[in-house]
């Protein structure tokens, strides 16, 4: 389960703020889907790098099975970043020189896992979405769909 309680985020340019997130409350229940709707610049996005640990939130407390994140490290949202929440950006983040295969393994190959079995995964992954046949491709050489 995860819990927002009066999340709010600012940031400061000069003497000015500008307010992204303002006392946001929501909680999301197990195996819940759920849809963020809002226009441009209302905070979509920053709300989402804050549940997912991307970004930092100034007061409120964003709460994870119960447990606070107030006083997490560096380590324990890196932990939960790893294990815990997955990412789809907006934009592809892929690394140009590296092959679609390695660009799938990176994220494992960081984490620690071994080349075999990181191989073995991202194949698996590729072959289910249809890439199979493009995992020597280079990023540029996919459509937009297939990055």
């Amino acid at each position: 389960m995860l819990e927002v309680r009066k999340l709010t985020k600012y940031y400061e340019i000069g003497e000015q703020r500008f307010d992204a997130v303002k006392g946001i409350n929501l909680t999301f229940r197990q195996d819940e889907f759920v849809s963020i709707l809002g226009e441009s610049g209302s905070g979509k996005t920053t709300l989402l790098n804050l549940i997912g640990g991307l970004d930092r939130y100034n007061s409120g407390d964003i709460i994870i099975d119960n447990v606070s994140t107030k006083n997490y490290k560096d380590k324990d949202w890196d932990a939960y970043r790893n294990h815990r929440v997955g990412f789809v950006f907006q934009n592809y983040n892929l690394i140009a020189h590296l092959d679609v295969l390695s660009n799938v393994e990176l994220a494992q190959t960081l984490s620690g896992v071994s080349r075999e079995v990181r191989r073995k995964r991202a194949l698996d992954v590729l072959t289910r979405v249809g890439l199979k046949d493009h995992v020597n491709k280079k990023p540029n050489q996919l459509s937009g769909g297939q990055q």
